[in-house]
């Protein structure tokens, strides 16, 4: 890329997004040019989509982001920062400054982002993991009450060692979730890794037998001064965990200003370790179980009653949940199904990705920008893959019908999964792929549910762009009368 070229370039998205004088802070990723704006109303979109190094823009979370690509946008950015005459910064301390635009709902669907968006990659590969299992050991999927163990025993090895590998993401779940959530909080990671260890202790009840434990009367207790405390892990569970890793920092923080400093190394991490773990055996650990088990069966509940056209309603608003970054917010309570069965939630996730790459296909036959075409292509796929960023606002919403096309093609094809009961035993990829994480009685239904939203999202698209060149035309017929 020619100097020149990358000049040009920073010049013309300074001048669009409104100046120096509206630019609050500025910092990059590996693709795109990140800006916290005082106004972004200001910011001129359609004078940015004319850059040709440009390939879309959105904003999410107080950001203003603009996608450049890999490489180009490190030489974007220091051009940039010179012309706007700001100092460099970083994304935490872009975050902060985008943190100070947001209300306290965006700044709690933000925290729960932060704290999850780390763990996916982990939570995604055990997902995958347990999808090649269950191929292997569901009966019925390739053979007749038989599975592939079944007919082929030497694999029945290699079957034990995925499960495995796919179950230890799950079973020490709160100790991914204890550091993550306790760095946002404030606290020391590691104390909340260690937290996470003692809720899933091999010495405690398993999370996932305690339902039966209370049925025949044998929870085992701690008896501390005549107070009984159930003996009792917390396998699978997101909001104790969550809750732990709050209550940790809190109080690290507050002993860190009392106690002495010649003492704290060693005073601190010991009582903050000890207050959290009997706090949370004794009272938060019980309540906020019982949270995320009513809030799993009111969903279910929901679910259940509403049936298809809950579905329908759900698939046609998860566009735009994902649009304000509350998606991210979805994944707690997807473990918190899986955990009492099977989740719902990765199907109807699914749809709604695959038909926004639907509609972008269709709008890559229509436009005639040759731009607009080469996005499209890498950005469907993307979205079929269960990633809809890219589709969404560098194609579907800057032409607005894909979006609302893709819109009512999720509904279809969550109407479809509602009506069939269609669960996940894992969390897994939301596209295509995701059959490898639904239970195995339901993936043929899961393959159709996503085939009807890809479907209706690229039909639908067209529908509606051939009704938007007839209202345009009425229009201009209108005018020249």
């Amino acid at each position: 890329m020619t100097k020149n070229k990358i000049e040009q370039t920073a010049q013309q998205i300074l001048t669009a997004v409104g100046g120096s004088e509206n630019i609050i802070s500025a910092a990059h990723c590996a693709t795109r040019l990140r800006l916290v704006l005082k106004d972004e109303s200001i910011a001129k979109t359609d004078e940015l989509s004319n850059i040709d190094l440009v390939k879309g823009q959105f904003s999410n979370g107080g950001q203003y982001q603009i996608i450049v690509g890999a490489g180009t946008v490190n030489e974007v950015y220091h051009v940039f920062v010179k012309l706007a005459n700001i100092k460099e910064s970083s994304k935490d301390e872009l975050k902060k400054d985008a943190d100070n635009k947001m209300n306290p709902v965006q700044k709690l669907v933000k925290l729960l982002s932060d704290i999850f968006v780390p763990i996916i990659p982990a939570l995604v590969a055990a997902g995958l993991l347990m999808g090649i299992n269950n191929v292997l050991t569901s009966s019925g999927l390739f053979f007749e009450d038989q599975s592939l163990i079944d007919v082929y025993p030497n694999i029945t090895g290699l079957a034990n060692m995925i499960n495995v590998f796919a179950n230890a993401a799950f079973v020490f779940l709160p100790i991914l979730i204890g550091f993550s959530a306790t760095k946002m909080f404030g606290g020391n990671p590691y104390l909340g890794a260690v937290m996470g260890m003692i809720m899933v202790h091999p010495d405690l009840l398993n999370a996932y037998g305690y339902g039966q434990a209370v049925l025949d009367n044998k929870v085992p207790m701690w008896n501390v001064f005549g107070l009984e405390i159930e003996k009792v892990g917390y396998q699978g569970t997101v909001f104790p965990v969550l809750a732990a890793s709050f209550i940790l920092a809190q109080i690290e923080k507050s002993l860190r200003k009392v106690v002495p400093s010649v003492l704290d190394n060693l005073l601190t991490p010991l009582l903050t370790v000890f207050i959290t773990s009997f706090l949370t055996f004794t009272v938060v650990g019980g309540f906020m179980r019982l949270a995320g088990n009513l809030l799993a069966d009111g969903m279910v509940w929901l679910y259940d009653t509403l049936g298809f056209m809950g579905g329908a309603v759900f698939g046609f608003i998860l566009a735009p949940l994902t649009l304000t970054g509350m998606h991210h917010s979805l994944l707690p309570i997807d473990i918190q199904l899986i955990a009492a069965g099977g989740s719902f939630l990765l199907a109807l996730v699914s749809c709604n990705n695959v038909a926004q790459g639907g509609a972008t296909f269709a709008a890559m036959l229509l436009t005639k920008d040759e731009k607009m075409k080469s996005i499209a292509v890498s950005s469907g796929i993307s979205a079929l893959l269960g990633i809809t960023e890219p589709a969404m606002f560098g194609v579907n919403l800057k032409m607005k019908y894909p979006f609302y096309a893709a819109m009512l093609g999720s509904a279809l094809g969550c109407a479809y999964v509602a009506f069939n009961h269609i669960l996940n035993v894992t969390p897994g990829p939301a596209g295509l792929i995701g059959f490898v994480s639904i239970q195995a009685g339901s993936v043929l239904n899961f393959l159709i549910a996503v085939l009807i939203s890809f479907t209706s999202g690229f039909v639908m698209t067209i529908i509606l762009s051939k009704s938007k060149k007839l209202n345009t035309e009425l229009k201009n017929t209108r005018r020249t009368n």
